[in-house]
């Protein structure tokens, strides 16, 4: 039977593969946000702990989705080139990287975090709640690291369903524990802040064990661990076109840290407003990644099957589907940022601090939905530089310094620099993405599907 990313319409087809990725990662940041508001009901020191170890979390979630952009287009190219022998063997290599990446977190969790939180915190408390979020959640991301396997894995073979499957029971079982662990609701314990990281390791490896059922049973892609040894061509491979993407999604943590810092001298309450800003903005930003993680495989299917039409069809489509999603983020967050900054318990000076704020950096969201787009379009048909050097501008050349000048200036306008930052970026990502389509879509062929 012929795979369906293939011959299904290339609308159909992406809409298809991202709405249960979209789905569940609006779950995902769902939980992340019932996490900061429990532990914000807590005390501020607790949320602000949380904002300071906001980048550790994303620079594991760097290597985690860098790795499974590498495994999902490797499994997806091998698929649609009719080697599913090998397909299966890239599958197998990345559970294998995704266990190396959790010893890896765990190793480095218990001998550097301190180090880490002292940069940015003398409050005792501060510390204490950060120290003891952090050891959870990196030395138990043995369930993230096998999520992130499951999901990749399932994606790349045409399974949409499945990844939501994974992330969504976790996420509703984080969401059904979290009051119990941090408030000690009936027989549970009072547990605080560590109750919030238990609940999510707990969820993140109920999502691991259902990601390894569902892959067993998935008819395209056959596992052998019997008799495995590590390729190194294959892990060359797998990471020839991860690696950008890890660095890209690193920068994500390059920035935070460096705002953090930066906010922390020229204003107030920035840290808080940022901590917030980064979970109100999951929920416009997870339906993009969600699309992205979709768009990646199918291109990278019909890329290998050489068919130029459907890999630039599901571009074009994907640019527009971001487009409105994006405009609509940006008008909720114009409109309600005074009630929106109510759930972590603003108090009147971060409310007149943070609405300007969250105002100013709603306008870069279409700039940015564009260039997440257009890198991921890049990564998938082999042009990975070029998506780094987006995502480095992005992040960090373009955003830090403008911040930096503008803060000095006039610390309001430090959330200026997203839109400065943004802007810039999506016009190279534009320029960037018509040179690489002309050089990659030269030997593809036309499709009538």
């Amino acid at each position: 039977m012929e795979n369906k990313m293939a011959v299904m319409p290339v609308r159909r087809l992406l809409l298809h593969m991202s709405w249960p990725m979209m789905l569940s990662m609006l779950i995902q940041a769902l939980y992340n946000m019932v996490d900061s508001v429990f532990v914000a009901q807590l005390s501020g020191a607790g949320f602000e702990a949380l904002s300071l170890v906001y980048p550790i979390q994303t620079l594991m979630i760097a290597v985690c989705v860098g790795t499974g952009v590498g495994v999902n287009a490797m499994i997806a190219r091998r698929l649609g080139e009719k080697r599913s022998e090998e397909a299966g063997r890239v599958a197998v290599h990345g559970y294998f990287l995704y266990l190396m990446t959790w010893l890896a977190f765990a190793g480095v969790s218990l001998t550097l975090l301190r180090g880490y939180m002292g940069l940015f915190t003398s409050d005792p408390d501060t510390l204490r709640y950060g120290m003891q979020y952090l050891t959870i959640v990196t030395v138990g991301s043995l369930g993230k690291c096998g999520q992130f396997a499951g999901e990749r894995v399932l994606q790349a073979s045409g399974d949409a369903v499945g990844p939501m499957i994974i992330q969504g029971l976790g996420a509703v079982i984080n969401l059904v524990l979290d009051p119990l662990l941090i408030f000690g609701i009936g027989p549970f314990p009072r547990l605080e802040v560590v109750g919030a990281a238990l609940a999510t390791v707990i969820g993140q490896l109920v999502g691991m064990a259902v990601g390894l059922v569902l892959v067993r049973r998935n008819p395209v892609i056959h596992l052998r661990v019997k008799g495995f040894r590590p390729s190194g061509a294959i892990v060359r491979d797998i990471y020839r076109i991860g690696a950008p993407a890890v660095v890209m999604q690193a920068l994500t943590t390059v920035m935070s840290m460096g705002m953090n810092k930066l906010l922390a001298l020229i204003t107030r309450h920035g840290v808080f407003i940022l901590g917030a800003y980064f979970r109100l903005q999951s929920f416009i930003f997870m339906p993009i990644f969600g699309l992205n993680n979709a768009l990646i495989p199918v291109v990278s299917f019909n890329y290998g099957a050489k068919s130029r039409s459907r890999v630039s069809g599901l571009i074009r489509f994907a640019l527009t589907l971001t487009v409105g999603i994006m405009a609509a983020g940006t008008l909720v967050l114009l409109l309600l940022p005074g009630p929106l900054l109510g759930f972590f318990d603003a108090a009147p000076a971060v409310m007149a601090e943070g609405i300007p704020a969250l105002r100013l950096v709603a306008l870069s969201f279409v700039f940015a939905g564009v260039s997440i787009i257009l890198c991921s379009a890049m990564q998938a048909v082999g042009a990975p530089v070029c998506s780094l050097a987006v995502s480095l501008l992005r992040q960090a050349v373009f955003l830090l310094p403008a911040a930096a000048l503008l803060g000095w200036n006039s610390p309001p306008l430090v959330w200026l620099s997203f839109l400065l930052a943004e802007a810039g970026s999506c016009g190279i990502a534009l320029l960037l993405y018509r040179r690489v389509s002309r050089v990659k879509y030269a030997g593809l062929k036309e499709s009538t599907t």
